[in-house]
């Protein structure tokens, strides 16, 4: 998936969530666009706890491996 597709994805607003699907079948949900940000290799996931504290846990998706983004009803309310 391209850089510039994933950036406009994630800075249009009002924001919509995404679950990204990599070649290997994980799937990461971003629900707002402060969980993601990019490198020139990859897309950078902050996992959220599930209590919804904070966090310190990330996964970094090489372009080259994310196969699929999909948006709308499907992913899940928004985190406010």
């Amino acid at each position: 998936m391209a850089l510039e597709m994933l950036r406009a994805m994630l800075t249009q607003r009002p924001f919509e969530p995404m679950r990204v699907k990599m070649n290997n079948g994980e799937v990461f949900e971003i629900r707002h666009p402060e969980m993601a940000t990019f490198t020139k290799t990859g897309l950078i996931i902050v996992l959220p706890e599930p209590d919804g504290g904070p966090s310190e846990r990330f996964e970094v998706c090489s372009y080259l491996h994310i196969a699929s983004v999909e948006t709308g009803s499907a992913v899940g309310p928004r985190l406010a």
